[in-house]
């Protein structure tokens, strides 16, 4: 019989499993029914009567610490069945128990061990230790069911006990001791959407194309290529007008600035050391002229045409030969472009 209001407790608690309240704190207060085991013989205390079951009911104040700690103290007013054992006569004696227990909830949750020392009032106040198990079910934040279980050991007679309680408590200010983990957020994949190699979180320039090669912000590489064209014109004895062969690479250094926007030519006119220094000069300037007359005609504004002329001052072959003459007549030009080129993937 001894072991019935523990396994009574015990059943109890094992048909709630939900509705704990963890990560609670503050001031409780309850009250509950209590079953005490006292059926030992009070030869201490008499010589003629033994110790029955004690039932009635209690009150307690308590303290929860944190989620896992907390203390209470308890007082029991019972009535205890006695029985005479000269007569045979029961007959009920008032027995009162109050004391302190500390608590402990496994993991922060419903079930927890208490160990405590009380105080039991029946002939005399005598001492006790008492360990156990209770259970707690919240039925609202503050609102909870409890039940409990504990074996009672007498330190001045060595007296063994059991006791069992079922009882209601309130919590007052409960706090959660740790604030609700939120879920992480979703984190999705690093995408590289036009597969060039930088992730699009990292990527400058999206959708470059597929034959690009690009730099660390997904951006197209680019290098400067130089392209170059020469121009040389030369011209009879005494003549200004461009021959018609030139027209063809006249027309090409036409088609290259066209392509190459940004760049202007210089016309340079020459003439050969036959005849007179000044009319050379005026002759070498006539003959660049033409020169630019002839790229206007294709297309090139007049503003990016430069044009001078040097007569005998420059002269190419200073041989004083008819070939050296016919080199010295002549207009030359160079234009050089340099553009940026995309680099391609490997």
């Amino acid at each position: 019989m001894k072991l019935k209001s523990l396994t009574i407790a015990l059943a109890i608690a094992a048909t709630s499993t939900t509705g704990f309240a963890a990560e609670k704190e503050g001031f409780y207060i309850g009250v509950f029914g209590d079953y005490y085991d006292a059926s030992w013989i009070a030869t201490d205390y008499s010589k003629y009567a033994r110790t029955g079951y004690a039932t009635g009911m209690g009150a307690e104040l308590g303290y929860r610490f944190s989620d896992n700690w907390g203390a209470r103290l308890e007082y029991v007013d019972e009535n205890v069945d006695i029985e005479s054992l000269v007569t045979g006569d029961k007959y009920d004696h008032d027995m009162e128990r109050y004391g302190i227990d500390l608590l402990y909830h496994f993991s922060g949750g419903p079930f927890y061990g208490l160990v405590g020392v009380k105080e039991i009032d029946v002939y005399t106040k005598d001492t006790y230790g008492n360990i156990g198990l209770g259970y707690q079910h919240f039925l609202t934040d503050g609102l909870s069911l409890n039940v409990e279980a504990s074996y009672y050991g007498g330190f001045d007679h060595g007296e063994s006990d059991f006791n069992s309680k079922f009882g209601v408590s309130y919590l007052f200010g409960q706090s959660s001791s740790s604030k609700p983990v939120e879920p992480a957020p979703v984190v999705a994949a690093p995408t590289d959407s036009d597969n060039d190699g930088v992730m699009d979180a990292d990527d400058q320039c999206a959708n470059t194309p597929m034959t690009d090669a690009v730099d660390s912000t997904g951006c197209t590489l680019y290098e400067e290529k130089e392209a170059t064209i020469t121009l040389l014109v030369t011209f009879p004895h005494d003549v200004a007008e461009v021959p018609n062969q030139y027209f063809s690479d006249i027309a090409d250094v036409a088609a290259f600035m066209k392509e190459n926007e940004g760049t202007s030519v210089v016309l340079e006119g020459h003439a050969s050391a036959v005849g007179d220094a000044d009319y050379n000069m005026m002759l070498s300037e006539k003959r660049a002229k033409d020169v630019a007359e002839e790229l206007v005609k294709d297309g090139i504004s007049s503003d990016r045409i430069s044009t001078v002329g040097y007569g005998e001052e420059r002269l190419k072959n200073k041989a004083y030969t008819l070939e050296a003459h016919a080199e010295n007549r002549r207009v030359e030009a160079q234009i050089t472009s340099v553009e940026k080129v995309k680099v391609l993937r490997k």
